[in-house]
């Protein structure tokens, strides 16, 4: 497979709420994306993370909008648990409005229904 520019980087690990919030204070929409993932991936305080993505899940950029989805996909992978009246409706928003990073929303989707044993999007599914 040919380089096509892309490189893995290591998602931030951050260990406080305060270096969160700078973070996102000072972030441009890419690395807004990136801090989903990463208080997804290993953040301590599960209640804060998740309302955390669920911010920026209504961010105006689609790419932060899916990869907040996708933070959320990884806090049910770490954490075992979302909020299901909370996260439904927006991670079922985000498949029916993304076009170009629908793949994030439904790898979310796949992580959600693995580690929570849910059910979202399955009537699709079967389509």
């Amino acid at each position: 497979m040919a380089d096509q520019g892309l490189r893995y980087e290591a998602l931030p690990v951050f260990t406080t709420k305060t270096e969160v919030l700078e973070a996102i204070e000072k972030a441009d929409d890419e690395s807004l994306a990136v801090i989903a993932l990463a208080i997804g991936e290993s953040f301590y305080d599960f209640e804060f993370a998740q309302r955390t993505c669920l911010q920026l899940a209504d961010h105006e950029d689609a790419y932060v909008r899916a990869s907040a989805c996708l933070g959320l996909g990884y806090l049910a992978r770490t954490h075992r648990r979302l909020d299901k009246r909370l996260v439904k409706p927006v991670i079922l928003r985000e498949l029916r409005s993304q076009t170009e990073f629908r793949g994030r929303v439904e790898d979310a989707i796949s992580d959600i229904n693995v580690f929570l044993d849910w059910s979202l999007a399955q009537k699709n599914a079967r389509s």
